[in-house]
This record gives structure tokens, C-alpha cells and sequence, in this order.
């Protein structure tokens, strides 16, 4: 097993890093905050993603995507966190391709999976009801039977739910909540009659929504009462590729403090031949080394069939969790003030990494989800 990037995968990191730099750097970000744009992203940028065919990065060839190796989204995904790229690519191109892919009928997959690998479709997983992310909680109810169901209840930290077309809803059509019996995912359009949306924006200048639901009409996705095996392969897809975005917040993060080690001067010197900076900055080298093993591991576990996917994913989204708040931490204290200020950069940096923490779970979460799996 390498832990290493094999040539097409390093092409594809230094061509997506390329293209981010230059067309969604944190400036970018800055402009879309500043300007209270109503989308959040620009629609434009996600085009030009979906004909590089980021999009359909895990959407099927004979659905028009590339079929792409996990390892792929992965890729994108560090290289979006080290510019703190915004758009859809998380909740479309990787959570909604993926539920569609494991969970969808034929004909689903068909209608709705091309639209996505063209850019055309966005898409948002409706899933916590609380703070505390708890797939096996749901409550929210789908009442009906074979003429369609309808959804009552409400949803939060919705990702991209205001601008989401589809709503891809896990809601409990039997069992109680804390069950994983029971639990069904459905398809529903954020245009129809009985759907709410009230966008939030987050820390990080990032899109989520509460979607509330009062009688929405549904369609199930995939086989009803069957939902929660999909919804743990997605999720754990989802949390890989987040902590593959927290590695590039980390790494960027960790760089540009680097750069500044080596300007800064005081007493003479620059700070960064003061060996209490050195010991600081070779621990946080160790730590991002460790966590890039990590996710790595993971990714390459996504496909991989008799992998056991769920550990290594609570592990890869515990460490890096872990690793990138050290990062940014020391990023903003090793600035010194200017760190602390809204016009240097790295503030972004340690708020995208807090939300990235806390989305599908926290370190927290992910130690103890991994120690039960391990029987402890």
C-alpha cells in the first residue's frame, strides 16, 4: 500500500492547485464575504470545475462522469482547503454523486447523476436535526406509502441547502431515533410546496441552511427503510475528504507561517533561527505527516472492497482534526499581532478549519466512534 501520490495523482494536485490559486485564492473568498453575494460561490468558477470535470470526479463513466479513484476527490479537496476555495464541489460532486451512486435506483441514477457531472444539478444532504452531529438520531418523519411520501420536521447546518436544486433528506420511516433500523433517504426539490429554506452563514463564510419541512412531498431514494448503509459509506466518503480539506488548510497555513518565520526579524535575527520557533515548527511537521498518512490511507480504503472503511475514517478525520488546529493555532500566534487581525489571511484559515472540524463530527466523535469499532 503506497502513501504516496503516483504520477497522475501529483499531475492532478499541481494542475488543481494551479487553477484554484489563480481563480479562487482567499481573496476571492474575502470578495464573496465582503459582498454579501447571495450564492455564496461564484457559478461562473463552478462551471469551469465541472468542465474540468471535477463534478463528476466519483460519478460513473456511463453516467458521464470520470469514474475517478477516490484518491481524486481527495486530491481536490486538500488542494480547495490550501486556497480555501468555495464552491458546491463538497456537497454535490461528493456527497450527492455518492449517495446517488450507492443508494439510487437505475432510473435515478440516470436522471439525475449526467446533470451532476455537468455542473447542472447542485445538491445538499439534509441530515442533523442538532448541534451534535448524530447520523442514528433522526427523528424527522416521512409519513406515506406507495402513492409518496411527505417530510414533517426540521433540519440544520444544512451544507449548500440555499442554493441546493435537490435535497437528498435521511428521515425515519420506522424505528425510533438512535435506531439505524428504519431510516430511509429521499429525494426532494427545493422548489416544491411545504420546503422552507433560511440560509445561515457560518464562521468560515460558508453556506449552510435550516430546511424546514411541513408536509413536503418525497420520493424515496433507492429502497425504502434501507437507507442507513448508503448514508454510512457517504458520510464516511464525506469525512475523508474533509479531513483530506483539513490537511491543505493545515499545510497552507503551516507554509505561509513558515515564509514569515523566515522575514520576520527581531533582535537582529530572524525569528526563525530562534530554536524554540524550530522545536515548534518540526512538531507541527511531525503531526502533519502523521495525519497526511492517515488520510491517505483512507482514501485509498474507499476503494478498496474488503476494507474496513469506517475506523479509517474516524481515524483519518480524528488526526487531522487534530493537526490542523495545531496548525492554525501557531500559524496565528507565531504572527504575532498580525495575526489576529482581520486583514491578514490566515484568520480564514484557523475559521475554515473549525467548521471543517466540527461538519460529520468532531475528534471527539471520531475517538470514541473508533474505539467502539475496536470493541473498546
Amino acid at each position: 500500500m503506497s502513501l504516496v501520490y503516483d504520477d497522475d495523482e501529483r499531475m492532478l494536485a499541481e494542475a488543481a492547485r494551479g487553477f484554484l490559486e489563480q481563480n479562487a485564492s482567499p481573496a476571492a473568498l474575502r470578495r464573496l464575504r465582503d459582498t454579501r453575494d447571495a450564492d455564496g460561490f461564484s457559478r461562473g468558477l463552478w462551471r469551469e470545475m465541472a468542465a474540468l470535470g471535477w463534478a463528476g470526479m466519483l460519478v460513473p463513466e456511463e453516467y458521464g462522469g470520470l469514474g475517478f479513484a477516490h484518491t481524486g476527490a481527495g486530491i481536490l479537496c486538500e488542494q480547495a482547503g490550501r486556497t480555501l476555495a468555495a464552491s458546491p464541489l463538497f456537497a454535490t460532486a461528493i456527497l450527492g454523486a455518492t449517495l446517488l451512486r450507492e443508494a439510487g435506483s437505475a432510473a435515478q441514477k440516470k436522471a439525475l447523476l449526467p446533470a451532476i457531472a455537468e455542473g447542472r444539478l447542485l445538491c445538499a444532504l439534509a441530515l442533523d436535526e442538532s448541534a451534535r452531529h448524530d447520523p442514528a438520531g433522526i427523528a424527522l418523519v416521512a409519513r406515506g406509502g406507495h402513492d409518496g411520501f411527505s417530510l414533517a420536521g426540521e433540519k440544520i447546518l444544512v451544507l449548500d441547502g440555499h442554493v441546493a436544486d435537490t435535497l437528498i433528506v435521511a428521515a425515519r420511516s420506522g424505528g425510533a431515533p438512535g435506531e439505524t433500523r428504519g431510516l430511509s433517504l429521499f429525494l426532494v426539490e427545493t422548489d416544491s410546496e411545504g420546503v422552507a429554506i433560511e440560509r445561515t452563514v457560518m464562521v468560515d463564510s460558508r453556506n449552510a441552511a435550516i430546511v424546514r419541512f411541513s408536509g413536503a412531498r418525497a420520493d424515496v431514494l433507492g429502497t425504502l427503510h434501507e437507507g442507513w448503509k448508503p448514508l454510512e459509506r457517504a458520510l464516511d466518503i464525506g469525512r475523508i475528504c474533509l479531513a483530506a480539506e483539513m490537511l491543505g488548510v493545515a499545510g497552507e497555513a503551516f507554509a505561509r507561517t513558515v515564509d514569515y518565520l523566515k522575514q520576520r526579524r527581531q533582535f537582529g535575527r530572524v525569528i526563525g533561527e530562534f530554536q524554540a520557533l524550530q522545536h515548534r515548527a518540526a512538531t507541527l511537521v511531525c503531526e502533519l505527516e502523521l495525519a497526511r498518512s492517515a488520510v491517505l490511507r483512507a482514501l485509498r480504503a474507499i476503494d478498496e472492497p474488503d476494507a474496513a472503511l469506517a475506523p479509517l475514517a474516524s481515524l483519518a478525520k480524528a488526526k487531522a482534526g487534530e493537526a490542523a488546529a495545531l496548525a492554525v493555532n501557531e500559524a496565528v500566534q507565531l504572527h504575532g499581532g498580525i495575526g489576529m487581525t482581520d486583514d491578514f489571511e490566515i484568520g480564514f484559515f484557523m475559521k475554515r478549519a473549525a467548521a471543517l472540524r466540527q461538519t460529520f463530527g468532531d475528534s471527539y466523535f471520531h475517538t470514541d466512534r473508533y474505539a467502539a469499532l475496536n470493541g473498546y
